[in-house]
């Protein structure tokens, strides 16, 4: 194989062909986690996300959110996708199809990265895994399983590397909280859990493959919540048992599980993105805070021409409120003369702040830190403060 890729022909589909005949697919059937019954059992509330029956809740969303913050939370995310890369030239491949490096991070690192369309706008994002010289993980959103794919697939043409969508038989299991660590390590200790280096030596954004009761499991120090945590892949058949190790090990320390309502109040406190709110195909990353994440050193990558924004595009902002009405996705942000100066992306009361944040893109003439500005909350002006991304940071 050659070192640079071959250009698809006029006859093959083009990369953003492929994105658009995937948005036209027909909704999946819905799907279940493998987790399923144990959420059931648990008396969990469900929630359509992204074709997939997933926990919202299981008590209340407060409750699960503060014992992420205070203790831990136990998510089920075997909705995610996870993409193999594996091959001599998948270091190469995964260069050009993203808009990071990943070719030089080493075996055992993760790192968080873009897949670009060629119009430069997002068409997800995600944590590549280097679990061995030539062997990559892509862990993917969701709701973008089927376009991720795609695209991985189309350009992996002319490169020594195969690319498989093995979600469908791997599970996902995260605990989030200052008492992961020592729920994992209960569990160490008890022989369940062998990680293949100590836990104590793996940092954050990196990981470790291991078993738990003898079967593989990956152990990645990863999150979206703001709080030291790990994500643990394993065998869909296996998950059950591996989410009654971690619930029964984490019970005394004051661990829950946690759903999607309590993650998404995490991850707007810790200032994260999400896809379809804050990222999307008419989004360039420099828009959203994500230009470190483009490595423009690169010679070529998908994106690359054209992953500049247009000079006067809305930027992403951290919006303080006053009073306790929050501001949701799709409210105007207003300036001081009542002009519509951006739009909120992602807005809730602060469980932790004790007040109401947002996410919203506005005009660059709005977004310095200190600006004072307004949200339009069904029809009342409430006052907002642009600060800095994130919220909330921990100690």
């Amino acid at each position: 194989m050659s070192d640079a890729p071959e250009l698809p022909s006029e006859s093959e589909p083009r990369d953003d062909d492929l994105l658009a005949e995937v948005a036209a697919t027909d909704a999946p059937e819905v799907r279940f986690s493998p987790l399923h019954d144990v959420h059931v059992a648990a008396g969990a509330s469900f929630t359509d996300f992204a074709g997939w029956q997933m926990p919202v809740r299981y008590s209340s969303d407060l409750q699960e959110h503060h014992a992420v913050r205070q203790a831990a939370g136990l998510f089920d995310l075997s909705h995610m996708a996870e993409i193999a890369v594996v091959g001599p030239e998948a270091g190469a491949f995964l260069d050009h199809a993203l808009a990071g490096t990943l070719s030089s991070i080493a075996i055992g690192r993760a790192k968080y990265s873009l897949l670009l369309a060629e119009a430069g706008g997002i068409v997800d994002d995600l944590v590549v895994y280097r679990l061995d010289e030539h062997d990559f993980l892509v862990v993917a959103n969701a709701g973008n399983r089927e376009a991720a794919f795609a695209a991985l697939a189309q350009r992996a043409h002319g490169f020594d590397v195969t690319v498989d969508d093995e979600s469908d038989d791997t599970a996902l299991i995260a605990i989030q909280g200052p008492e992961s660590a020592g729920v994992l390590d209960e569990l160490i200790t008890s022989d369940r859990l062998a990680p293949d280096e100590p836990l104590s030596e793996l940092r954050y954004y990196r990981a470790l493959q291991g078993t738990f009761d003898d079967v593989p499991v990956l152990l990645a120090r990863t999150g979206y919540t703001g709080e030291d945590g790990f994500e643990l892949y394993i065998d869909v058949d296996d998950a059950p048992a591996l989410w009654q190790a971690l619930a029964e090990a984490g019970a005394p320390r004051g661990v829950v599980p946690a759903g999607l309502a309590s993650r998404d109040t995490l991850r707007l406190e810790a200032g994260m993105p999400l896809y379809g709110h804050e990222l999307g195909l008419d989004t360039k990353p420099a828009q959203a805070g994500l230009g470190r994440v483009v490595d423009l050193g690169k010679d070529v990558f998908v994106g690359r021409d054209a992953v500049e924004p247009a000079e006067g595009a809305r930027v992403l902002v951290g919006l303080a409120l006053e009073g306790r009405r929050a501001a949701r996705a799709e409210y105007p942000v207003l300036d001081d003369s009542g002009a519509e100066v951006g739009v909120v992306t992602s807005g809730a009361l602060s469980p932790t702040l004790g007040h109401p944040v947002a996410m919203a893109y506005v005009d660059p003439s709005a977004s310095a830190v200190g600006t004072t500005l307004g949200v339009d909350v069904r029809g009342t002006t409430i006052p907002a403060t642009v600060v800095a991304l994130p919220f909330y940071k921990r100690s």
